[in-house]
């Protein structure tokens, strides 16, 4: 791209958005008023912050309520919340057809305001679903309106202003994303007294703005010109940045399209395929449990878990660390592909063809045990000892995984990790359970072995020839999903109020723990580009090739997240304009941005 349209579109975003910083400080004002007059009730069983996430199916109802939108946005980033408006109820049959609507719900969260129609037929519901469910109840306006409430058991959470920024912060109470201490400041009811009230802790993300830790707004305006010239250049047609620093999101938003010529705008919640970031979102992850339940040591030889490789000379006393560090000495890469022949695909699903690669094109029985395997078993290295970076690592990991634990790979990370952390989009095999349209398209045509459209199956050719699930490839996840992960490896392991890892487990792998290179134990590390880098050695990630990338920084409390689908339309095979290097310039300006030391700017 010609440096001078670079330059008029960072001047022309810039421009427009000069504003952004004071009309923050307008809004945290608002934002800590709700957070600071927000009270909760009826939490003698700690039941708010709600924890156990993965066995909640949960109703939001709303009864009157002006702010369902934005509550529901943000109750939906913790866990699946389906919105019911409940505002033309007149009558109890009314609300007998709403409670058996309700049927299947094992959580109901009832909202209302003073516009709510406070009847026994309204009171009746509520009590009667508390019987037999976990209900949660949201009101704003008046305090007096408490008292409608006193026979009420279940939790309450009460906020006198109807504003966004109330309903922002009593979606976020109820999952964690705030912790509140306040208590009535006077007498409403014979229940709701002066002094009453819970306090409730802070397990895990808040959604805030830049200026709630410390940050200019207006320092972050350069992503946008950036992220608008890499679209602009075909750098990648779709981008999703997530900033989070000090537990709180701060920065967060979606560019472009799916692709360059179609309609599909790109949403915050779109999935994207993580290519390499799957090896330490899925396959690191789950050898760490290993390493902590002392079946699989870091020293021990692969081959003591995967037998074939015991009778390979160059193989056979390779140990579990040099794998992670990638200084096994493995072939960086097999192109499987190159193996295939005419016989061994079909544009049919059977019993002879049950892999699917791509929409109407499958692979043939047992290809990975009887081609890919062997072959990746008879390749040859000679750099044992020095880092080569090596997907054939993964593949060994996904089998010690696999041997040791008795469980696959992509049961065990969605079952142990993503559900009860709250990651809804993260998984393998989205096309199982997700909707094609909410899968950001990687290639139109991958020029190897698929001429078509690549959407929803793994780019990566070995690990859509395996099956869609391997150790190097295959994750898809999405923005906001991957912050949670993270988050819980700069906590130390920890996260909505359970522990995943101990703590020395999570220093072990993600510092540096080799002496050729700056790598931690499937991490990524910082290696300094340049004397202005303002990365710190605490830091950590790794990059993925279809343009997705992950870094944190403890020293900054700092998660950062980028998603972009750069190898469309063809990986690179067409050539236009220079290509912008988006994932590390955003995260430059997000350094640039929270290292800034001008405080008295963010206090004006």
């Amino acid at each position: 791209m010609k440096k001078g349209l670079f330059v008029y579109l960072v001047l022309l975003i810039s421009v427009a958005q000069a504003q952004d910083h004071l009309t923050n400080l307008k809004k945290l004002n608002k934002l800590h008023e709700a957070e600071n007059n927000i009270v909760l009730f009826n939490n003698g069983s700690n039941a708010i912050p709600v924890k156990e996430l993965p066995d909640l199916n949960i109703a939001s109802v709303h009864v009157n309520y002006s702010e369902f939108g934005v509550f529901d946005s943000l109750a939906n980033k913790y866990c699946k919340v389906t919105g019911l408006t409940a505002d033309t109820l007149k009558d109890a049959a009314g609300y007998y057809a709403l409670h058996d609507k309700l049927k299947l719900y094992n959580m109901v969260i009832v909202t209302l305001s003073d516009r709510s129609p406070f009847n026994n037929s309204l009171r009746n519901l509520i009590k009667d679903i508390e019987s037999y469910t976990r209900v949660v109840v949201v009101l704003t306006g008046p305090g007096k309106n408490l008292g409608y409430l006193d026979q009420i058991k279940s939790p309450v959470i009460w906020y006198k202003n109807d504003t966004p920024e109330g309903a922002s912060i009593a979606a976020q109470l109820i999952f964690g994303g705030v912790a509140v201490p306040n208590r009535l400041t006077e007498n409403f009811s014979k229940k709701f007294i002066k002094g009453s009230g819970y306090t409730a802790t802070k397990i895990r993300l808040g959604y805030s703005l830049p200026e709630a830790v410390m940050v200019n707004a207006d320092k972050l305006n350069k992503i946008d010109s950036i992220i608008a010239a890499g679209i602009a250049s075909h750098s990648a047609p779709a981008v999703v940045v997530l900033v989070a620093k000090n537990g709180e999101v701060i920065f967060n938003k979606a560019y472009g399209k799916h692709t360059y010529n179609g309609n599909e705008v790109t949403k915050l919640t779109d999935i994207f395929d993580m290519a390499s970031i799957t090896k330490v979102t899925a396959t690191t992850p789950s050898i760490m449990h290993l390493y902590e339940q002392h079946t699989v040591g870091l020293d021990s030889p692969i081959s003591k878990y995967v037998a074939l490789l015991r009778n390979i000379p160059d193989k056979k006393d390779v140990t579990v660390r040099e794998a992670l560090l990638h200084e096994a000495g493995f072939t960086p890469y097999i192109k499987f592909y190159e193996k295939l022949k005419q016989q061994d695909l079909s544009t049919d699903s059977s019993a002879a063809y049950p892999t699917k690669v791509a929409d109407h094109y499958y692979l043939r029985a047992n290809y990975f045990n009887e081609v890919m395997w062997p072959v990746t078993l008879a390749s040859s290295g000679n750099t044992r000892g020095k880092f080569v970076y090596s997907d054939l690592s993964m593949y060994m990991m996904k089998e010690v995984f696999e041997t040791v634990s008795h469980q696959k790979l992509n049961e065990y990370v969605l079952s142990n990790l993503y559900r009860p952390l709250g990651m809804q989009a993260s998984g393998y095999l989205p096309r199982n359970r997700f909707n094609i349209d909410r899968i950001v398209p990687t290639t139109e045509n991958d020029n190897w072995f698929r001429n078509m459209l690549v959407q929803g199956y793994v780019n990566d050719p070995g690990a859509a020839m395996a099956g869609g699930v391997e150790g190097h490839a295959g994750l898809f996840s999405n923005a906001n999903d991957l912050a949670i992960y993270y988050q819980m490896l700069l906590n130390k392991g920890t996260y909505g109020g359970s522990r995943y890892f101990d703590s020395t487990t999570v220093d072990l792998f993600t510092s540096r723990q080799s002496k050729t290179s700056w790598r931690g134990l499937g991490f990524d590390r910082t290696n300094k580009s340049s004397a202005t880098d303002k990365r710190s050695e605490l830091a950590f990630g790794h990059s993925g090739y279809t343009g997705t990338y992950v870094w944190v920084d403890p020293k900054y409390n700092l998660v950062y997240i980028c998603l972009t689908n750069r190898v469309y339309p063809d990986d690179g095979k067409t050539y236009g304009p220079a290509k912008v290097n988006i994932r590390s310039l955003v995260l430059d300006a997000c350094y640039d941005a929270i290292t800034d030391n001008d405080k008295k700017e963010i206090h004006k």
